[in-house]
């Protein structure tokens, strides 16, 4: 069972939005996924794309492979991730 990282579109004619998916390599781009881990949305100004990197990190321990776009949306989002977590505010 061989499985992909990739992008399943969901968007309406000339309205791109995708979902990051776990899937089938041989299954279609549209098909059934085993886990949905993620949004991409193309016309966002800004952070159009979310992903679960904890799951992402999951499946690649499992042996998933990313298309060649989603390892460098996965890259720039981990680059992203620790500015995310310092800008938050504590609690207190």
């Amino acid at each position: 069972m061989a499985l992909k990282i990739r992008l399943t579109r969901i968007g309406a004619i000339h309205q791109p939005h995708y979902r990051v998916v776990i899937a089938e390599a041989r299954s279609r781009r549209d098909g059934a996924p085993v886990e949905m881990i993620g949004t991409y949305d193309p016309r966002a100004k800004a952070n159009g794309f979310k992903v679960k990197l904890d799951r992402v990190d999951y499946w690649l321990a499992k042996g998933a492979k990313p298309t060649d776009t989603l390892h460098a949306m996965i890259k720039r989002a981990r680059r992203a991730a620790p500015l995310a977590e310092v800008a938050a505010p504590v609690a207190s």
